[in-house]
């Protein structure tokens, strides 16, 4: 099942818009120690922006029921704890 059938026409609009406007912010991040092409404005503006996507991504995975805090992983990836098994120790039999 591919993301296309689990997400909302919604979802998809929202994940491709904050893929666009990371890529427009990435081409227009100017070099170090040149000066910035967007006004002050249109950044804080940009910002904004980026918080209500990320709203409204929040608000639609609670009406699904869908962890937000999950991270993907892989089949092969080792986990992250390890179960290990405390033993007893045994009576001293020199105490006995």
């Amino acid at each position: 099942m591919n993301d296309s059938e689990v997400l909302s026409k919604e979802q998809r609009i929202l994940r491709v818009l904050r893929k666009v406007l990371a890529n427009i912010v990435k081409d227009a991040t100017p070099a170090p120690g040149q000066p910035h092409p967007l006004q002050e404005s249109t950044i804080h503006d940009i910002r904004d922006l980026f918080g209500l996507i990320a709203e409204r991504e929040a608000e639609l995975a609670d009406q699904a029921g869908l962890d937000r805090n999950e991270k993907p992983y892989y089949a092969d990836e080792p986990p992250s704890s390890k179960v290990v098994t405390l033993h007893r120790p045994g009576r001293d039999k020199k105490l006995d």
